[in-house]
This record gives C-alpha cells, structure tokens and sequence, in this order.
C-alpha cells in the first residue's frame, strides 16, 4: 500500500508554498491540526489550572487529555511517565541534575560520540561532582557503535549509558533494545535521546525497555515543545526542581519548573488526530479498532515511502564517485531514517547549499550540534556535512529535483 501524498500534504499548509523542504531534521513543518489545537485552547480555555470554576476544569481536563494522547504515541505504561517541556536539550538537562543527585563521587556515565550535545553536554556537566565519564565510540570503518566496545567500558560503577535511537547525522538507527537488555543485565540505566528517530518510526518505550527517553515535538510535526518519558519508579524516586511544596509524588510537576505549557502541550494531540486519520484513509475497514494500532499502521507506510525516498537518493550520490555518504549507504528502513548525510571531494560542505537555495529547496551543512562526532570524522575543517533530511511528505519529484540541482555542482 502507498502513502497517498495529494491526502497527506493537505494537512500541512507550508507545503502549498514554491519551497521544498529538506531540513525537517532542523523541525518539520506543523500540521494544521495541531495548530487548530493550540488556537482551540488559547481561544476557550486560556486560563490556570487547578480552580474549581468550569474553565479551570476544562483547561485541565484538556492537559490531562493531551498527556494520556502522549503516553499513547510512545507506549508508556502510565501518562504520569510523560514530563512535557520546552525542548529535549532542557528536558535532558533537569534529567541530568536530578538523576546526578542519587550518584556518588567514582560512578560512572557512559556517553557517546556520535549523539546531539544535548545528550552529551548535559551529563558531562556532572563530572564537576566527580563523576567520571566515559565515551562509547563509533568505529571508524562501520560508523556503529558495537557492544564489544561498551562491554570493555562498563564497570560496577557504571550507573548510567546515554545514546541516541538514530543520529542527527549519520541518520542511523541503533539497536536499542538489544543495548538496552546488555546494560540491565549489569545494573545499569538506560536513557535514550529519540529526536531523530520519532519523526520515521513509532516509539514503543515499553518495548524497548528503556529507563527514559526524549523527543522533541516540533521534529515531529508539532510547536517547539518536547517530552521526557521516565519509568515511573525512577520518576517517583528522583528528586524533583520545583518548589519545596511540591510533593515527592507529583510526578510529572515537580520537574517542571513554571509549570508546562498547556496549549502547546493540547496541540499535540493534533498529531494524533492526523495518524488515526492517516490509518482510515488508507486502511478503510480495515483500520484498527484503537489509537495505538492505527498509529502502527499509519508509521508502517510512513517507513515505507521514506524508504523510497532514501532509496532515490542514496542511489544516486552512491554513483558519484566524488561523493562520500557520511553514515549507512543502504536505504533499509530497519538500519537508518532517512536523514542522509554527505560529502564532496574538493569542496567546502557550506558552498554546496547556498547554490541550492536558488532552486527553492532547503537543504543545510555544518556540525548539526553534533560537533564531536564532526570533529571525530575530521570533517570540521571541511565545514562538516551536507544534510538532506527528508520525512513523509516528502515526494519523489522533489528527490529528482533536488538531484538535477546537485548535478549543476559536482
């Protein structure tokens, strides 16, 4: 079965205008229903919670609902396991110093070399209290983390592995279920930065059996806002950074300082509106009888069309031989998202885009904040990697665009 583009393009009005987008790993573009969402809280519910007065009650009824739409949309075991917040460099940053409270000088954090900073810096941050840190490296030849290498860097001091589900930049998916049963198995917690990954794949954390996980909502068709999911006994037992008043127990307030965003939280179940939608229009009566399997299903042809995509242009800079694809040359939907990363023998990766810009595509270079993954690759002084990163509504007309302007440059 096919994604029905003409369909799926009309929920997202940017795409009505003359650009291409391909930098969607940078922030897709919204969804209107989301946006519908936001305006339908701000226009009739705009007001605190907590009051006994019947907007009050509604306004929190509406939060409450856009928390259990979430707890839907990764799996949760309870909707007290999403902390909603203003970005996953933020919610990554609470995560560290209140998990960093329960360590003691001489543990250890494993980190790695190829996440987003955000994933990186903030646990970093905690060796000042004398925590040391140490760094899982992809190898040079494959550009994958292997569990030979995280085995020879575990100890009984080990407290903490940190990775991401798919980088930024080499756009590959890591097997995170598997690392996740390696670390449990020597007592160790997992936590997982899913931003590149939730916009292809569907996130199950129960699944995956991860400790926490994040994700950043405006890569996946939603306002800047994001969601921290944590066990909830490791949420219980945290020490929250909220008011002295808050109690122990208020999970998820007593990570979120002045309070969550509530309209832009309500606005995400837009995203779920538009994958149940997704499911029928395709599926018919066949569609699945809950939110969550029409969200398998809507995900499954989602995998599928982008595997296309990735296939098209994979295909093609794979045949130049001045062209060097930074990450999995395969379009495989089971080893890589399709962000695809490159370089040009004898040029600078920042000249390539400013020239693909007069087509009307949006395309970007540089580090993407994963700078020591960069640095690591020796591609700083090269202006780090072109990145094309495609999602869903994406087309394969704007593909063979995007490679005819490639074929004026190199």
């Amino acid at each position: 079965m096919l994604l029905n583009l003409d369909k799926v393009r009309q929920y997202f009005p940017a795409l009505a205008s003359e650009w291409t987008f391909f930098d969607n790993a940078g922030g897709s573009q919204t969804l209107k229903k989301v946006v519908d969402r936001i305006s339908e809280f701000l226009l009739s519910s705009d007001v605190q919670l907590g009051a006994s007065y019947a907007v009050s009650q509604l306004a929190g009824e509406r939060l409450a609902l856009a928390t259990r739409g979430m707890a839907i949309l990764i799996n949760a075991n309870s909707f007290k396991e999403v902390v909603m917040g203003p970005s996953t460099t933020m919610m990554l940053k609470v995560l560290s110093i209140c998990l960093g409270q329960t360590f003691t000088s001489g543990d250890e954090i494993i980190v790695t070399n190829c996440d987003h900073e955000a994933n990186i810096g903030a646990w970093v941050a905690l060796e000042k209290q004398g925590i040391k840190v140490k760094v899982w490296q992809i190898r040079p030849d494959t550009l994958e983390l292997h569990l030979a290498d995280l085995e020879a860097l575990m100890s009984p001091r080990t407290k903490l592995v940190t990775l991401t589900h798919a980088s930024n930049v080499l756009g590959t998916i890591n097997p995170i279920k598997e690392i996740a049963t390696f670390v449990h198995d020597r007592n160790a917690m997992i936590c997982v930065d899913g931003v590149a990954y939730a916009p292809h794949r569907l996130v199950d954390v129960q699944d995956l059996d991860v400790d926490f996980y994040a994700l950043s909502f405006y890569k996946v068709y939603g306002p800047h806002h994001a969601l921290l999911y944590g066990k909830e006994e490791h949420l219980l037992r945290l020490p929250g950074l909220n008011h002295y008043f808050i109690q122990q127990t208020d999970i998820p307030y007593k990570f979120q300082l002045g309070n969550v965003n509530f309209e832009l939280s309500y606005g995400m179940l837009g995203l779920c509106d538009y994958l149940s939608e997704l499911a029928q229009l395709h599926y018919g009566d066949k569609t699945a009888p809950d939110l969550r399997s029409q969200m398998v299903q809507a995900f499954d042809l989602i995998s599928i069309h982008e595997e296309e995509l990735s296939d098209r242009l994979l295909s093609y800079l794979n045949s130049k031989p001045n062209v060097r694809v930074i990450g999995q040359s395969k379009a495989d939907r089971k080893l890589r998202v399709p962000t695809i990363s490159f370089v040009v023998d004898g040029m600078n990766s920042s000249t390539i885009p400013a020239k693909i810009d007069q087509h009307y595509i949006g395309i970007r270079y540089g580090d993407f904040y994963a700078k020591r993954l960069i640095e690591y690759l020796g591609l700083a002084l090269q202006g780090g990697i072109v990145r094309v990163s495609m999602v869903h509504y994406n087309t394969l007309e704007e593909v063979n665009s995007l490679i005819e302007a490639f074929e004026q440059l190199f």
